[in-house]
Formats: C-alpha cells, structure tokens, sequence
C-alpha cells in the first residue's frame, strides 16, 4: 500500500457536490491528492454549474480530461473539461435525448463517444426511459427504448459496455422510489438494439433481486456483475447469446429512515470487487476470480451509522475514494488498496472530518469560489494522472 510521502498515480480528485441547505448551485471540486504536496488533501479549486442543483452520478472513471456530471433533480448535465485539473471549465451543459428525459449514468464507449442511461419519457416521466448514444458534447446521436413487457417497471440505471461481444448491460432502478425494477437489459452496442430483457431470480430472502443498481464488467470480458439495491449480486454471463442471471451471494440489507437502497456504487480491481454494504457500514473486498462464489478477503468498517455510497478507482488501482451519508456525510474518504491482495487501509495521514474519521472536509464553511456552508459530496472520481 501507499504510504505516506509516496507519489500515487493521480494528482488531482474531482468531487461533484451539492449544497446541503439546497440554496446554491451544485459544485465540481477539485482536491488535492498528491502526497508529495503542500497541499494534499485539500480542496483547492472550485466551480459552481449554474444550473444544477442536485450533484448526483459522474463518470465511474475518467478515460478523457473531460467528465459528464449529473445534476438529476432537474434533468440536466454538465460536461467539464479537466485538462488544466485546477482549472475546470463548464464545456457544454445538456438534458433530454429526444423523447427521453433524466439522465441518469454515463459510459464510454471504444470509438469516444457516450453511452446514458435515460429514466423516463419528456411526454410522461412515469413512463420506462431508453439508452442514448452522445458526442462528447451530450448531442444526441441515437436513442433507442427500454420499454419491455417483461418488465413495466423499467426505469434505466446503470451500464456496462462490453466492447468484445459488441454488448452493454443496462440495470433498471428508479430514482423517484416509485418503480420496483428486478431485470437487466442486453443492447447490441454497436446499433443500440435491445436483445434481451433478463429477470433476475430472488433469493432465499426473497427479495434480493429488487432494484437492480451498479453492473460492472469482470475479469473475462464477457460477463458482468449487477448489484441490486437489496444487496443481492448476481452474474449475469451468456451475454452473446441467452443470457443467464444467477445469484451469487447477498449481504445484510434494511431499510434506513425510509430509503430503500443499501448496497451502492462498487469497483473491480483486478479479480477483486469492493462493495458498499450500508447496513454493515463498510466496504467488503471479496474475490471473483469464480464470480458465481465469490469470497470475502477483507473488510473496512466505519459504523453501522455509516452509510458507504460511492467508489471509485484511481488509475492504477492503488487508491479508491469514498462518498457516503450518515456518519459519513461531511467528508470525501481516500482508501488504499493493495492490489495483490485486496486488502483495504483507510488513509489516516489526513485531517479528521466532523465524524472523526479521516478524510477532506466537505462540512466546511467557505468554497474557493464564494458560498458558504456544508455540501453532501456524491460523485467522485480521480484525474488521470500528474
């Protein structure tokens, strides 16, 4: 693991933030984490969207010095270019794709341009969205729908491109908490024809396979794993064919205040899978090299008043950053990761958050750019490189 002192792969953290009195203007951040600089671990510049009020999804990973920033309470998104990481610029700003409204998530595809996942309809909202392919700019390209009778409660999530087989895997979850979503979608990527529509079966609990969430590729290039918001994982494989879901394992999962989500954003690192797990309140490494039997290899626990969201990888695989809620609001967490064997260490040469755990703190009372008061960090990824 890193360790103090060390140089890691990337300089810079971009973190897209809302205010917690909902008074001003989401925000992008950018944090300083270079260990060798006077400044690690603060946040050194950052950048009000006009428009945007609920910072939500980024990019899972930054592949271009440019990021798509999800505002999705109004249905917008920001398009930031990071090539100078102290000064981010606003590049384009967009919302519905044709007749689809509310973007969601965002994933690049090998020939640049960028696949989204759409929630619902511009003519009714209520209604199953689509996957829309964009130029750099949020321009629309193509759309097609999600609609499926197999499932009426479609209401596209997240994605996953698997450019060996020419397929994306969508999840369908609704942010509005209204729809029960328990299918993924197979897309043909290179003309965005919908395949399949793929129910996943419930568990013992009987209720893991609600609210399919976060798919990410594995190791072999031809499967995927999707996590349910009931904390069930699920390997979906036969992508190129007919595709079979099968439930892998689940964790504890209860609801908290009325949410109905607990088991958030993960990485793969290598043959290694990192999970929120929010009724636990940590982070769990299992290995997948067999990802029907996945086997836990470690462990990060910050309190089951802790409610770990959001991870995300650094270029390389020596770090991952951390968002989340309850004792864990206030904060963006540096976590370092040690490749070979999965093991986690939360990064303790920063300052104490008002939790007390280490980290930057986002419970702060000015911004580099004028406002005042808290934000809630929700999206968080690392620049791609010094």
């Amino acid at each position: 693991m890193a360790q103090s002192g060390e140089s890691d792969g990337s300089g810079h953290l971009f973190v897209w933030a809302w205010d917690v009195d909902h008074d001003d203007e989401a925000f992008l951040a950018v944090v300083d984490v270079d260990r060798g600089s006077a400044t690690y671990g603060q946040v050194v510049t950052t950048l009000p969207a006009a428009t945007g009020k609920h910072a939500h999804h980024v990019e899972y990973e930054m592949t271009t010095n440019e990021l798509f920033a999800n505002s999705f309470d109004n249905g917008l998104t920001f398009v930031f270019d990071l090539s100078a990481p102290v000064h981010p610029v606003v590049v384009a700003e967009f919302g519905d794709a044709g007749p689809y409204t509310r973007p969601h998530s965002f994933a690049r595809t090998p020939s640049g341009t960028v696949l989204a996942t759409y929630q619902g309809l511009a003519a009714d909202d209520d209604a199953s969205g689509g996957l829309a392919e964009l130029d750099d700019r949020g321009h629309l390209l193509r759309a097609a729908s999600a609609a499926s009778p197999l499932d009426p409660d479609i209401r596209p999530y997240s994605l996953a491109v698997v450019p060996r087989l020419d397929r994306v895997v969508t999840t369908s979850a609704d942010m509005n908490g209204v729809k029960v979503g328990r299918s993924v979608q197979v897309w043909r990527l290179s003309d965005l024809t919908l395949l399949h529509t793929v129910l996943l079966p419930p568990g013992p609990r009987g209720d893991e396979h609600l609210h399919p969430a976060e798919v990410r590729l594995l190791g072999d290039g031809e499967s995927v794993m999707v996590g349910t918001f009931r904390c069930g994982m699920y390997v979906v494989s036969g992508l190129d064919g007919v595709p079979v879901a099968r439930l892998a394992r689940s964790f504890p999962w209860s609801p908290v205040e009325g949410e109905d989500t607990d088991c958030n954003v993960p990485v793969r690192f290598g043959r290694f899978w990192a999970q929120p797990v929010g009724t636990t309140g940590s982070v769990v490494v299992m290995d997948v090299s067999r990802p029907e039997e996945p086997v836990i290899v470690d462990e990060l626990s910050f309190g089951v008043d802790a409610r770990p969201h959001w991870l995300a990888l650094e270029p390389g695989g020596r770090r991952m950053v951390m968002t989340g809620g309850g004792t864990l609001a206030g904060g963006v967490y540096l976590i370092d990761v040690d490749p070979e064997t999965g093991k986690l260490r939360l990064a303790d040469d920063l300052p104490a958050t008002g939790s007390g755990i280490p980290g930057v703190r986002f419970d702060r009372d000015e911004w580099p750019h004028g406002r005042s008061g808290p934000a809630f960090a929700h999206g968080a990824v690392f620049s791609l490189g010094n």
